[in-house]
């Protein structure tokens, strides 16, 4: 089990690149932390997540 934005997700071994893209995030516009540490944007289709990880996802949204 996975804990991502503070729920707990049950998936297998999964790139970061894919679960985005399986979530519909758009990639220009989010930041991923997995324990603690900035994924860079370079590593997400390398970087997979393993059980226990503790990942957060925060989207940037533009505005005045």
């Amino acid at each position: 089990m996975i804990k991502i934005n503070g729920e707990s997700v049950q998936i297998d071994d999964i790139s970061v690149a894919d679960y985005l893209k399986q979530e519909g995030y758009r990639m220009e516009r989010i930041v991923v932390e997995c324990n603690e540490e900035i994924v860079p944007k370079a590593n997400y289709e390398s970087f997979i997540l393993h059980s226990g990880d503790v990942v957060e996802i925060v989207s940037f949204v533009g505005g005045g």
